[in-house]
């Protein structure tokens, strides 16, 4: 095995780094229990993996092998997930919708023995609405957030909410408006996540808003401004590194993007150029980035 990090249960290291399924594939099965193996012997200790609708396999089975591996597991919501479902939805029932979905992903997170729950909870990508957030959303929004945060702390899993630019999401853009509803939402177990590719059009400053996030940054997502392997783009990555050693606890970087190329599904999730045809080369060359930043 190469070098790793630092055993994932003790999390003594300040950088925990590791990557998202789809950098090598759309759906999870039982069957893939080897990119784990594939991800951990790449010297990474996190993976995410991604739940929805579309998605079967047995997550006793995968909580056992990641806990063998000392691999850090976090889940995701970036599969079929029903537009009905939206806890920010002025309409009370696709907020209660909303509510009992994120609930039994929550649950199927804790039976993966993943530490975090982690998306655009807060309303659903992809939901845009070209007008001004209102009050009511941010309302609905931190209320709920509230209720499933204490409701995952029961499973011993982290809620984390990520931004997304204004393409895929009108309500919670940036680390600042992020902070603010994990301000009004007020639960300990409520965290924030970053991710490099959403900020290049929402942030100004990469340092000052990994600053205004520091009180509840879980990670950051990290990719190039054009989801490729991390270096050599538009994305400020002294900045980023410089203000995540003010953090004084540790921080997880997940490299994430879509597998493209003949095999992959990036035209899927509206990525046209062959950004990632090889899992591995990709963790390979961002891994040795991004450890280059830090050192």
């Amino acid at each position: 095995m190469k070098n790793s990090t630092a055993d994932p249960s003790f999390l003594a290291d300040k950088y925990i780094f590791g990557a998202h399924q789809f950098l090598w594939k759309q759906i999870w099965t039982d069957e893939d229990l080897k990119i784990l193996d594939e991800a951990r012997n790449l010297g990474l200790s996190l993976f995410e993996v991604s739940l929805g609708e579309d998605v079967h396999f047995d997550y006793r089975r995968l909580n056992s092998h990641a806990r063998d591996l000392k691999m850090e597991l976090s889940i995701g919501p970036g599969n079929v997930w029903d537009m009905d479902c939206d806890i920010s939805h002025d309409d009370p029932a696709m907020r209660d919708k909303g509510i009992a979905w994120h609930k039994k992903i929550i649950e199927r997170a804790a039976e993966c023995g993943a530490k975090a729950y982690c998306g655009a909870i807060y309303s659903h990508p992809g939901r845009v609405c070209r007008r001004e957030p209102l009050k009511e959303e941010m309302y609905y929004a931190a209320e709920n957030l509230h209720l499933l945060a204490e409701f995952a702390d029961d499973f011993h899993v982290r809620l984390v909410i990520e931004p997304m630019s204004r393409f895929r999401n009108h309500l919670i853009n940036n680390a600042l408006q992020a902070s603010k509803l994990a301000v009004m939402a007020d639960h300990p177990n409520l965290s924030i996540n970053l991710d490099t590719f959403h900020m290049i059009t929402e942030e100004r400053d990469y340092g000052q808003a990994i600053r205004i996030a520091s009180p509840k940054l879980w990670g950051i997502h990290a990719c190039e401004n054009d989801r490729g392997v991390p270096g050599g783009g538009l994305v400020p990555w002294t900045d980023i590194f410089h203000a995540l050693q003010e953090i004084n606890a540790p921080v997880r970087v997940m490299m994430e993007t879509y597998r493209t190329g003949p095999d992959g599904f990036g035209f899927d999730r509206g990525i046209f150029q062959n950004l990632c045809p090889d899992p591995v080369v990709f963790v390979e060359r961002g891994l040795r980035f991004l450890q280059s930043q830090v050192r």
